[in-house]
């Protein structure tokens, strides 16, 4: 396995005040702690080699003594490997609960609540769309359907959209998916192997994370700061894995909702172009902004689409169930992905393409549903900060779910009991790979407002029943036994 070095400016900024100055404990202590929050979240990534205890001394401003005796403390607890010659690398203790392999049913029963989907009901005018479509669609009847590439009619409509944006963009430069999930398919198989590496930042879309890991690509992830992106650890990460590529969410990121600012996109544009590290760009949620419209995109900063390749989709803003999404590159590439693509499936249905051209044109974005979606974000964050006080969430500009910060590393342990309370919810680790953030839930704000008060009623019932009997050593494994033993 590949190991990637974090550097100590990238480490301090994401340590951020690790230190309490009026506490008893010793610095030492609370260096290991934060260095720990920083694995079991996920922000610093499995098989990261840290940097030298002399290095981190100097960076923080410690004796080396009391980052050895934290690296020490680091290394009985198992998130750490020292090897003579290879530094200090990151790993999580034997035993620690890993993220399942296969997902679970996500269908809701009974009186279960599922509070997983991060989605929205069909758009007003979803049904004028179909029916123009179905107008439309004996223009059609006489040619075969069969077009890798997509409708032209629907190519031409992305491309203006793009160009609306500030990127301007050709309908050669555009193909026509089933969806994302079948774009960022298709862009795997045709640059990565078994093996190969691929950049993510972390946490990150759950779907592109088990797609990576069913093709035994081994992803490299690169932890997000407090705030925004980490654009010198992420060169560091393109320079020291050769990754076939990075997969970046910049717009209302699934699941943090953060928005990345114009400056990051041109930095980030400029690391992967210095080190040869194609960027595919997730903008599924894109037009999800709540607070603020999102920024030019980040193909801006390559309109050829040689080293910026975009993944979009109608799913999110207009409905699921319409399964058409779209890529944008340079024509050669999307030339050689429709060819590829008729290997897999040879073209998405023509009824579906017709009806997203006409929504696309349109360019409503949200409307009204804006404001709903803003109204029931901040109502199921102000049951949380009255409920759950002890929980942290920051209110996100965009995309459809809150990212809950826990006290405590128990979020899978959390959500097992929440189900037999009768509410389903995704815990971090299905949102990061190596077991991370164990100290995460994701909570849409899709659902209405009844819907998120009895989520969080149970939430609450759950929570409760977990600490009255816990032990006071408060390991994952522990916490997910008892909660089974609870249920």
């Amino acid at each position: 396995m590949s190991t990637s070095l974090l550097r100590p400016p990238s480490l301090l900024r994401l340590l951020g005040a690790w230190r309490a100055q009026d506490s008893a404990e010793p610095a030492y202590r609370q260096l290991a702690q934060a260095l720990r929050m920083l694995v079991l979240d996920g922000r610093v990534g499995l098989n990261v080699r840290l940097p030298g205890e002399r290095e981190l001394a100097a960076a923080l401003g410690l004796s080396r003594t009391t980052v050895a005796a934290a690296f020490d403390r680091l290394r009985d607890e198992g998130f750490l490997e020292s090897r003579q010659g290879s530094g200090s690398v990151t790993r999580l203790p034997v035993g620690h609960a890993q993220a399942p392999e296969e997902e679970r049913d996500l269908t809701s029963g009974g009186n279960l609540l599922n509070w997983t989907h991060a989605a929205l009901p069909a758009a007003p005018g979803v049904a004028r769309a179909y029916a123009h479509a179905v107008e439309a669609l004996p223009a059609y009847l006489g040619d075969l359907g069969y077009d890798p590439l997509g409708l032209m009619v629907l190519r031409r409509a992305i491309a203006a959209h793009y160009e609306r944006r500030g990127c301007p963009t050709s309908p050669d430069q555009i193909m026509v998916t089933n969806g994302a999930q079948q774009g960022f398919s298709l862009l795997l198989k045709w640059l990565a192997g078994p093996g190969d590496r691929v950049v993510i930042d972390h946490p990150t879309y759950h779907n592109a994370i088990q797609a990576l890991q069913r093709a035994h690509v081994v992803p490299v992830p690169v932890g997000l700061p407090a705030q925004g992106w980490d654009i010198d650890a992420m060169e560091a990460a393109f320079r020291q894995t050769s990754p076939r590529f990075a997969y970046v969410i910049a717009d209302f990121h699934n699941p943090t909702g953060r928005s990345m600012d114009p400056a990051t996109r041109r930095a980030l544009v400029a690391a992967a172009a210095r080190s040869h590290t194609p960027l595919i760009i997730d903008e599924t949620m894109v037009a999800m902004g709540l607070d603020f419209a999102p920024p030019p995109p980040v193909a801006m900063h390559d309109p050829s689409g040689r080293q910026v390749i975009t993944l979009g989709s109608a799913s999110k803003i207009f409905w699921g169930g319409l399964r058409v999404g779209w890529i944008r590159a340079d024509a050669q590439t999307v030339a050689a992905l429709g060819r590829l693509r008729t290997t897999m499936d040879m073209a998405s249905p023509v009824v579906e393409q017709i009806a997203v051209a006409q929504l696309v044109d349109a360019d409503v974005g949200l409307g009204e549903r804006a404001g709903l979606l803003r109204g029931r974000r901040d109502h199921l964050m102000g049951l949380i900060e009255r409920r759950l006080p002890h929980w942290r969430v920051e209110s996100p500009a965009g995309g459809l779910s809150l990212w809950a910060e826990l006290p405590r590393a128990e979020a899978t342990a959390l959500a097992a009991l929440a189900e037999s309370l009768g509410v389903r919810v995704a815990a971090g680790p299905r949102f990061g790979v190596g077991g991370a953030f164990e100290r995460f839930l994701r909570l849409p704000f899709t659902l209405d407002e009844a819907q998120l008060e009895a989520g969080v009623e149970r939430l609450v019932e759950a929570d409760a029943r977990l600490h009255a009997r816990m032990p006071k050593v408060r390991d994952s494994l522990a916490m997910a036994l008892e909660a089974d033993r609870l249920i």
